[in-house]
């Protein structure tokens, strides 16, 4: 089980999360927990570069511009922005292999370890890297 004071959404896992979409029971559990113990679940910057590319490529249906979707992210009880460094940067292009090739997927995890955060998502890969104990990952 996560440690529910240490969650890190990827962006998948925002957009379900602000939408109320099912999860998995021990995501939602996760969260709940952090929510209950104060402790912020997080957001990384570079969701809002996804949320960008999403909206160009049509790829997710979005009702309002990505960056009133972003802001509204922030807005959620208990979400708080996790920002971007030079380290976290680097070291995801440092990553051990075999790694995820998408450059946000490979920053939220650099962020994760350099945070020591887990990461709620469904991203398989993201999920596979995990199990190899690179990072904590929860699936939602």
């Amino acid at each position: 089980m996560a440690r529910t004071s240490s969650l890190l959404l990827d962006t998948c896992a925002a957009i379900w999360l602000a939408q109320q979409a099912p999860m998995e029971p021990e995501a939602v559990e996760a969260i709940d927990g952090a929510s209950d113990a104060g402790a912020a679940i997080r957001l990384s910057l570079i969701t809002a570069w996804e949320l960008g590319l999403l909206a160009r490529s049509g790829r997710a249906a979005m009702a309002q511009p990505p960056a009133a979707i972003f802001r509204a992210f922030l807005q959620l009880p208990g979400v708080a922005l996790e920002g971007l460094t030079a380290e976290i940067l680097i070291d995801s292009s440092l990553l051990p292999a075999p790694i995820h090739g998408d450059p946000a997927d490979r920053i939220i995890i650099a962020t994760a370890r350099a945070l020591d955060l887990t990461i709620v998502t469904r991203d398989r890969l993201i999920l596979e890297y995990a199990a190899r104990g690179h990072v904590r990952a929860l699936a939602c």
